[in-house]
């Protein structure tokens, strides 16, 4: 499924970060007598020892993935277009893939969610200022606030990556960092909590947009969009294992477990790489021709449905050469505003209505225990919603689907931030109010990355899925600096009506100049402005 270009130093680079993040267990199994409470413990030998592996680790992992003649990479992308795999059915290896790739997904989705559930733990063995320990004097959100800044950094990194060394090494790079990163888990002071949570976002906030843009290029036409809108929704899925982790494991192994999880999980991805082929798109575009007909006959495909344009004729020339600059060249301008006026929407939902959403219950007279389970009952609802948007996104309409979304969510969004109040003692009324914006959060999500992956050619694919993944971070990393800078936390119509409004923007800025993507070959999608219609 695609070799690579030094596999020894992969490999090689991949056992050092793995035994250099075993090496920071001990210091972690020596604290378990003390409930694992870690703070103002040295580093030991052996943790520093870890720390010098992964380092040196990473190092021969990257040298090992980065293809020979790299430098030509944007030259040969600008002059291919391919029909490669559009008209496949799906296969066996599609199933493979899409079960891989949704893993990854889960995988990726659970780090920033993970971190509502240590903050509290995190807050109490470092005695950090937070709502139940007023008096700190450095405020836990630093510790969300670092990993919130990596997403956004990886986001736009990986973005740059996914042409450079393609992007199955994207994935698996990620993989590994998702492993050496666990860590987070074992260091004793919190300054180093908030540097690894960084990392560790870095490594997620790429995996997202690379998955899909691998499955856009992979996936045949017909099956494409919905497919990927429902492995987007996997949000849902996160959420609630991450919950599950978290009330099964933390009481005995603390808050520190839910990171340390994340060295088997990484390694699990890691491990299956071989159901993880490498673009046929991009072995074409790179000159790999080889390596594409192999991933091509496994997939239904030959290259002989591959269509290579002189450079001169490829209108996506001069933007691929630009780098993210070419988003907002004269095709691309106007998908590229929809989309991240729709990517703010989205980022401000996740990371300031739903991240407030149990503080701002508890000010309407909720206990936690009647919050969790409102939280609980809407993400279990949403699960056969994001079965329907996947399946009006692929059958009915991509853009359409998008404009629906947005302007039902911004309307759902005012409606709460008008009623909440008046309906906080009626349960049912409560639930019914959320159940519309906590489905709104993971389906905006999925369609964003999907949508993202499908509007772009080749040349500014990885691009463009990584430009909306990092732009949907920019509201959280806004809403939770306002944290840090001790502000108090905006209550439920605030927080409401900061997505409602570009929600709303977005509806109208899709209407205006969002491409329909359904039923069409990648290579055929207009970019351009297309005439207001809903």
């Amino acid at each position: 499924m695609g070799s690579f270009a030094r596999p020894a130093f992969f490999w090689a680079g991949a056992a050092a970060c793995t035994a250099g993040a075993l090496l920071h267990l001990p210091m972690y199994l020596h604290a378990r007598h003390m409930g694992y409470r870690m703070a103002g413990m040295s580093v030991d030998a052996p943790m520093l020892t870890g720390m010098l592996l992964i380092v040196t680790g990473v190092a021969a992992v990257v040298h090992g993935l980065l293809p020979r003649r790299s430098g030509a990479l944007r030259r040969q992308v600008a002059s291919v277009r391919v029909r490669a795999v559009d008209d496949a059915p799906l296969r066996p290896a599609h199933v493979a893939l899409l079960a891989v790739l949704s893993l990854a997904v889960t995988i990726d989705v659970m780090k920033p969610m993970t971190l509502s559930f240590v903050v509290p733990g995190v807050a109490k063995e470092y005695g950090l200022a937070s709502p139940l320990n007023p008096g700190g004097d450095v405020p836990v959100s630093w510790l969300p606030l670092s990993g919130i800044a990596g997403t956004m950094t990886g986001s736009f990194l990986w973005g740059w990556l996914g042409d450079r060394i393609g992007r199955r090494g994207s994935i698996l790079l990620a993989g590994v960092l998702f492993a050496t990163t666990a860590v987070c888990g074992a260091m004793p002071s919190f300054s180093w909590n908030v540097v690894m949570c960084f990392l560790m976002g870095t490594a997620a906030g790429g995996l997202i947009p690379i998955a899909f843009t691998l499955l856009v290029e992979t996936v045949p036409q017909r099956h494409r969009g919905w497919l990927m809108v429902l492995i987007g929704g996997n949000v849902t899925v996160a959420y609630i294992l991450t919950s599950w982790l978290a009330a099964t494991l933390t009481p005995t192994y603390s808050w520190r477990i839910l990171w340390l999880v994340g060295l088997p999980t990484g390694l699990l991805l890691i491990a299956l790489n071989h159901w993880i082929p490498e673009s046929p798109r991009y072995l074409l575009a790179t000159g790999r021709t080889e390596e594409a007909r192999r991933v091509l006959a496994r997939y239904g495909s030959t290259v002989r449905d591959a269509v290579r344009t002189p450079p001169t004729t490829e209108p996506a020339r001069e933007p691929a050469r630009s780098g993210y600059r070419g988003l907002f060249a004269a095709a691309f301008r106007g998908p590229t505003l929809a989309l991240t006026v729709l990517a703010v929407g989205a980022g401000l939902m996740s990371y300031g209505f739903q991240m407030w959403l149990p503080t701002n219950l508890g000010r309407l007279g909720i206990t936690e225990v009647s919050s969790d389970r409102v939280l609980r009952d809407s993400a279990l609802i949403s699960l056969p919603l994001n079965v329907l948007t996947a399946l009006l996104y692929g059958l009915w309409s991509s853009r359409r689907t998008v404009i629906a979304l947005a302007a039902l969510t911004a309307a759902a969004l005012v409606a709460l931030a008008v009623l909440a109040e008046t309906t906080a003692g009626h349960g049912l009324t409560l639930r019914l109010l959320l159940l519309v914006p906590l489905w709104g959060i993971s389906a905006t999500a999925a369609v964003l990355a999907a949508y993202s992956s499908e509007a772009y050619p080749t040349p500014l694919r990885a691009l463009g899925t990584s430009w909306a993944a990092g732009t949907s971070k920019a509201g959280g990393v806004a809403i939770l600096a306002l944290s840090v800078a001790a502000v108090a936390v905006p209550p439920l119509g605030v927080t409401a009506l900061l997505g409602a409004v570009p929600l709303a923007l977005a509806a109208v800025a899709f209407a205006l100049y969002g491409p329909e993507t359904r039923g069409r070959r990648l290579d055929e999608i207009v970019t351009e402005q297309v005439p207001a219609r809903a």
